[in-house]
């Protein structure tokens, strides 16, 4: 029993520690535009030794994916994603989305992402307008005009809500299943002159790491304090053979 007593005591240790990554991850975070907190499933595992014993899992990390709060910022250049929706970047990985609308043009008129990826549109071709064309005006559907002349569109991608997300550069993700564009869906569109923020609740992450993190100090002072009884134990016994 007290093995068993120690090896529950490493396992719940074992899930803080991984919360507490995942949780400075996310308050590390909390000022990223288009940033997606991550969260923390864990599932209690029964002994088959010792069917009295529960073990707290390693615990599995996904990424939440919640709008943040919007912020005018009055830049021609900065857009925020209305509804359930993606921007697509063309990074060294490929493909990759996110929520994080802050753009800048280069010499050339090329619009890229502040890491400075290609912003791409429904068809995953980069966007290009003119660099001595002024501030260009962009649509709630996402048309990019300069001077009246239309450009080309932002693309706007879905992702399956069972899809796995794992990060990528930035606040961008990578999904396990393709994205797909976000065609005639009324609830998709952009906002220019804006951008999401994070959709971590700064203070309710900072609590929970200071939360978490006495949990691990108490059971640390658990385990030590039944490593100590084991020891004694072993030196009792040992003695009086």
């Amino acid at each position: 029993m007290m093995e068993n007593s120690i090896y529950v005591g490493l396992s719940s240790q074992i899930s803080l520690e991984r919360r507490m990554d995942a949780l400075a991850h996310n308050v590390a975070n909390m000022s990223t535009p288009g940033f997606r907190a991550t969260g923390m499933k864990f599932d209690v595992m029964v002994s088959k030794a010792a069917e009295n014993s529960s073990f707290v899992s390693a615990g599995e990390s996904f990424i939440k994916t919640e709008a943040g709060p919007i912020t005018q910022t009055g830049n021609p250049l900065d857009v925020a994603a209305k509804g359930n929706v993606w921007f697509s970047l063309q990074s060294p990985a490929g493909q990759v989305f996110t929520r994080d609308g802050r753009m800048q043009m280069s010499t050339t008129g090329e619009l890229l992402s502040v890491k400075g990826y290609p912003i791409l549109d429904a068809g995953g071709q980069p966007l290009t307008i003119d660099p001595n064309g002024g501030p260009p005006q962009i649509s709630p559907s996402g048309t990019v005009t300069q001077n009246g002349r239309q450009l080309g569109v932002i693309g706007l991608f879905t992702i399956d809500p069972n899809a796995k997300l794992t990060y990528f550069d930035n606040s961008a993700v990578i999904p396990s299943v393709a994205a797909q564009p976000a065609i005639d869906n009324p609830d998709a569109g952009v906002i220019q002159g804006a951008i999401e923020g994070s959709n971590v609740d700064a203070i309710s992450e900072m609590t929970r790491l200071m939360n978490v993190s006495r949990a691990f100090e108490r059971v640390d002072a658990l385990l030590r304090g039944s490593e100590n009884t084991f020891k004694d134990a072993v030196r009792t016994l040992g003695s009086s053979t």
